[in-house]
């Protein structure tokens, strides 16, 4: 079963300070985009919208919002697994949970930037009712 937990700020500072961190996961969780991910919570002092993805109460992942919609109700989405969790429908799963939540913070427009070559993260965006609108800053921009 996927689910998505609230990071803790423990949890981020012990993963920015390459410490043990105290949850079960993944043997190759945390990854290098998880330190992106988690290094603005976890030196802002946290905030609504950072996710662990969970599979079976393993952490497998993390992902996210880039901050509440703005004026026009957009929000933008990051996401990213352990090599070991990808391509069993795990990251289908964790975005469309992730989808639901943002929607349920009142957006009525989501973003996605996927570089290009990301062609599994192109076909889950899809796959979830995503439209590529083209590119901007070397980027694919998905909406939903």
């Amino acid at each position: 079963m996927i689910s998505l937990e609230p990071v803790t700020l423990e949890l981020a500072r012990a993963v920015l300070s390459y410490s043990a961190v105290d949850v079960p996961h993944a043997g190759d969780w945390p990854h290098e985009d998880s330190y992106d991910a988690l290094r603005p919570f976890a030196e802002h002092g946290g905030g609504l919208g950072t996710f662990l993805v969970l599979e079976d109460g393993v952490v497998v992942g993390d992902c996210g919002w880039f901050g509440p919609p703005d004026e026009d109700g957009e929000v933008e989405i990051g996401y990213g697994l352990a090599p070991s969790a990808r391509g069993r429908g795990v990251g289908t799963e964790a975005v469309r949970l992730l989808v639901a939540w943002v929607r349920a913070q009142g957006a009525r427009s989501v973003r996605a930037e996927v570089l290009p070559g990301n062609e599994t993260s192109l076909r889950l965006l899809a796959r979830l009712g995503f439209e590529d609108i083209g590119e901007r800053a070397g980027h694919r921009i998905l909406v939903s």
